[in-house]
């Protein structure tokens, strides 16, 4: 690595209608792209070439199953490099069809008919039929499913055929946006082999087959000759390297070992911008900071405590030391500002150490210890626990931050203990964002949060096609929220990535980092 980048890196540490035919229009405004190093050029798209992609968020946890996919190593390769699901969102924000052609509402939105795209091949040779969508789906549905899309297809009442290429689902209630649900990274279209889904082989509609799969390790796969997309993919192989340590990723960036990586460090990204074989990407999208507290258990059960600790954060300060000012300040919901139906009337919480106090003696304490559990699960996670320490010790707030091993968090540690450090890459609308972290029962709700009124206003938010009713019901759930839910939402960040300056791209999608996951399908070498 670059002496001055090592340098700065030691230094750094703390100191509805829209969407009821193909091709609607985006459930949240498009933020800027801006690059660093050389300008960005428009240019056609090239092919050829073996792209490698180091990449952090990886793990020996990491599995092929859709219904596990977790992180960027799930959205980038077991997602978006080996598979596609029914729909899909452009770089503008738009719904496209993937493996379904179209969509319509079959007399009302509480019923949805899928027709699938003509010819759609599997890896191992078999056209994708209604049988083999029924069963992808089905593998989200039901009680035994561990799958993180559970919430997201609770809704479905019922899945058959509709004729040779055509699906039909029906809705408990309606839902206006529900062709976006069916976008979501774990909801993959995969065969039935022999009567069986084939989960967890990798084998899909993707752009590229796979090669080798080594869990948190290094996984590679082979442009896909029948891919769908006559145009796509345009790198001959792809390789994603898990590189969790920034340091290591950016040295690797840096000594050419590899071409792309995703979360650079904040701190040294101007030295970055300086190197003229590189360029940086700073994007606006959904990705938010979180420290969810488990409302189901002492101490966070008692709503009081929570909003001691939500006064407790000086937002702005780990926006400025944490983001380097690479992102804005969050207000304990995870709707961002530039979605659709953002309440820009819910007045910003800040840090105030005395109003933390009051409520601490509302919930009958004088004083509160409790373990926050961090890893770098994103670059300077653990940096941000350690502030928050800080901030909350004039409150009479003690955090005792255990720093554990980043290998395994998403199973051992998010979703199991009581407080710790995450971070969501946020959802493109605001229905699929509740549905999957708020909802009630949700397997994917991390802080065990249940309120009655807010899964009433969920479900009605879905049929309502009133836009100003609509915004009314997305406006108080954000304020249920905030007001009574477990999550401290300090920051939303931009996804700030590097790459070599032979690797190209147009118009990135916002929802997810790394061109909503399809930087392998979308990018290219230039020569």
């Amino acid at each position: 690595m670059d002496d001055r980048i090592a340098s700065a890196a030691r230094r750094s540490a703390v100191s509805r209608r829209t969407v009821l035919k193909a091709g609607a229009a985006a459930a949240f405004a498009s933020a800027p792209l801006v690059a660093g190093g050389r300008a960005a050029l428009a240019e056609t798209p090239r092919r050829g070439g073996h792209l490698r992609v180091g990449l952090s968020g990886s793990s020996t946890s990491d599995k092929l199953d859709p219904a596990a996919l977790v992180g960027p190593f799930g959205q980038c390769f077991g997602f978006g490099a080996l598979r596609n699901a029914l729909t899909g969102i452009a770089p503008d924000g738009s719904l496209e069809g993937e493996v379904a052609e179209s969509w319509e509402p079959a007399g009302g939105v509480s019923e949805w008919v899928f027709t699938l795209r003509q010819g759609v091949e599997f890896h191992n040779g078999k056209t994708v039929a209604v049988g083999d969508v029924i069963a992808s789906l089905n593998h989200h549905r039901g009680e035994e499913t561990k799958s993180a899309a559970k919430s997201i297809l609770d809704q479905v009442q019922e899945i058959r055929a509709d004729g040779p290429r055509s699906i039909r689902m029906t809705l408990s209630g309606p839902n206006a946006d529900f062709p976006f649900l069916l976008s979501d990274y774990h909801l993959c279209i995969v065969p039935l082999i022999d009567g069986v889904l084939d989960v967890n082989s990798g084998i899909g509609t993707g752009p590229f087959t796979l090669d080798s799969f080594d869990a948190g390790v290094q996984s590679a796969a082979t442009r896909f000759p029948n891919y769908f997309k006559d145009s796509q993919p345009y790198f001959d192989s792809i390789e994603f390297i898990s590189l969790n340590d920034v340091a290591a990723r950016q040295n690797a960036l840096v000594t050419g070992e590899v071409d792309v990586v995703n979360r650079v460090d904040l701190a040294t990204v101007h030295l970055l911008k300086q190197r003229a074989s590189l360029l940086v990407d700073s994007v606006t999208g959904l990705q938010h900071y979180t420290f969810p507290m488990m409302t189901d258990q002492a101490p966070f059960n008692d709503r009081n405590v929570r909003l001691a600790l939500k006064y407790g954060l000086d937002r702005a300060a780990l926006v400025e030391k944490v983001l380097r000012g690479y992102g804005t300040v969050g207000n304990d919901h995870p709707i961002a500002p530039s979605m659709r139906y953002f309440n820009d009337a819910l007045p910003q919480r800040t840090y105030d150490p005395d109003r933390a106090r009051f409520h601490l003696k509302e919930a009958g304490l004088e004083s509160l210890a409790v373990t926050l559990q961090a890893a770098d699960v994103y670059d300077g996670a653990v940096d941000a626990a350690v502030l928050y320490r800080e901030h909350a010790a004039p409150a009479g707030i003690e955090i005792a931050v255990d720093r554990v091993p980043q290998d395994g968090y998403w199973s051992d540690v998010w979703n199991k203990v009581p407080w710790c450090a995450a971070y969501w890459s946020g959802r493109v609308t605001e229905d699929l964002m509740f549905t999957v972290a708020y909802q009630g029962g949700g397997a994917w709700n991390d802080t065990n949060w249940t309120s009655a009124r807010f899964d009433e206003l969920l479900i009605a938010a879905r049929a309502e096609l009133d836009e100003r009713k609509r915004a009314e019901m997305y406006a108080e759930m954000q304020r249920l929220v905030h007001e009574d839910g477990g999550a401290v939402i300090p920051m939303f960040a931009n996804y700030v990535n590097a790459r070599s300056d032979r690797v190209r791209h147009g118009d990135v999608a916002k929802h997810y980092d790394m061109d909503g996951g399809r930087l392998a399908e979308r990018w290219w070498f230039d020569g």
